[in-house]
């Protein structure tokens, strides 16, 4: 497939075109087609912006609809009917049966908007600047959601000191026998420990760029309670995992805490339309007029689609036993691989539908397994540290026919990836690793 184009024009930045080298021309539920009429089961989902599926069709009718009637599409902050839709959909749907009280910003359109958001507006209450994040976390790449970011591959480029930020162990980083929240609660209480007092901890409930890493619903349950003591914010960073991939529309919301401030995007508009949210408790909300803008916070071509999403998938329970069921097939899927190869090191980790498989004693498997999978006709991703982790974000409307097939395909690209290592020596794994990105 020719690609010269895009070699030859857009900047070496780009990296999802290097994992996935063809032109895609449509996409319909959980299907990518190519320029060439190739097919492609999408277990990337957007990195997870689409969890209903590529052009749901009852979102589809919806914004077409709106379209048709000359509807608002840019609004800036202004009133619009569109934004008065979602506003009161999300207190019926959301809000109201939670029995929660949040106030609603409208940042600019992509994740790391939210998390600056969030950020500056914790500083700001507290009057402190210094935040709390975690081992393998990843909130962004602009300036304080870069400083909150673990990964070197992103803070080596950023080309000025990145501060204002203390990285604490998460859930496990020592192992299951140690107690990382005794640790975090130590530092703070040590007044010769080097940590200047955080106005606010940042986290997020699975890592999913970070390599899939769950926390217990004991350890998130600790992290609050530790906030409350020593007077931090709890920040839930639910960009990737929220809006259901967990099972429930929140992913924190089975351990019983109430963050004060959530920070939204990717799969909120539902359609793949760019769209953030933070939401903070009322007192937080001490913002003057003006005093966090942006051109475009007010995405009402958004608001249509992610008032339907909510009306059509989290007005009731049912949705979530249904994607507690898919995972339950996904996780049994991968720990049959997973035995099924008992000298590959496998193990099986995540939460809802988002599961990976970690490769951990070899850093070139995930990718070569990945690779493999494209060629299979799987769009998949990996993530971790070293690229480690096989990284499975499915639609959660995914069909249970196209569910198998992908993992078939997987459990296949393994088999391929392992039966080739096994022939010609791991060197040959690690030569060919490392992501295509």
């Amino acid at each position: 497939m020719d690609l010269k184009i895009f070699d030859r024009m857009e900047s070496e930045v780009r990296g999802y075109i290097r994992s996935f080298p063809v032109i895609f021309n449509q996409a319909r539920g959980s299907l990518l087609i190519d320029k060439e009429n190739n097919e492609y089961i999408d277990f990337f989902s957007g990195a997870g912006t689409l969890n209903y599926g590529h052009n749901n069709p009852v979102f589809k009718e919806k914004l077409v609809d709106y379209l048709q009637s000359d509807g608002v599409v840019h609004g800036l902050d202004m009133a619009t009917s569109a934004k008065q839709h979602f506003l009161e959909t999300v207190d019926r749907v959301l809000l109201k049966p939670r029995n929660w009280n949040y106030k609603l910003q409208f940042t600019g359109p992509t994740g790391t908007n939210a998390v600056e958001a969030a950020l500056k507006i914790a500083r700001q209450v507290k009057g402190r600047s210094n935040i709390i994040s975690f081992t393998h976390g990843f909130h962004g790449v602009s300036g304080g959601s870069l400083a909150a970011t673990a990964n070197s591959k992103f803070r080596n480029v950023s080309g000025y000191a990145l501060g204002n930020t203390t990285f604490m162990p998460y859930d496990g980083y020592f192992g299951p026998d140690v107690d990382t929240m005794a640790y975090v609660e130590r530092m703070i209480e040590d007044k010769s420990s080097g940590m200047d007092h955080p106005a606010a901890v940042i986290v997020e409930t699975v890592q999913g760029e970070g390599g899939v890493n769950v926390a217990t619903l004991r350890w998130l349950k600790e992290l609050e309670q530790l906030c409350k003591r020593h007077d931090m914010l709890l920040i839930v960073d639910d960009i990737q995992v929220g809006c259901g991939r967990t099972g429930s529309f929140f992913s924190f919301e089975s351990a019983g805490i109430s963050p004060d401030i959530i920070t939204l995007s990717k799969s909120l508009s539902g359609y793949g339309l760019p769209m953030s949210l933070v939401l903070m408790k009322p007192e937080l909300d001490i913002w003057k007029p003006g005093e966090h803008s942006g051109t475009f916070r007010g995405n009402n071509l958004a608001f249509v689609t992610a008032a339907e999403a909510l009306d059509t998938y989290w007005a009731d329970d049912a949705f979530s036993k249904e994607i507690a069921r898919k995972e339950r097939i996904v996780r049994d899927w991968l720990e049959n691989v997973a035995h099924s190869y008992p000298n590959a090191g496998l193990e099986v980790r995540g939460r809802g539908l988002i599961q990976g498989l970690v490769t951990a004693g070899d850093h070139g498997l995930a990718n070569q397994i990945a690779h493999k999978a494209f060629e299979h006709g799987v769009v998949i991703e990996t993530s971790g540290a070293n690229d480690e982790v096989l990284k499975l974000l499915p639609s959660l409307t995914i069909e249970d026919e196209l569910l198998t097939r992908g993992l078939d395909v997987i459990e296949r690209s393994l088999g391929e990836v392992l039966g080739d290592a096994a022939g010609q020596g791991s060197a040959r794994v690690l030569k060919f690793g490392g992501k295509r990105r």
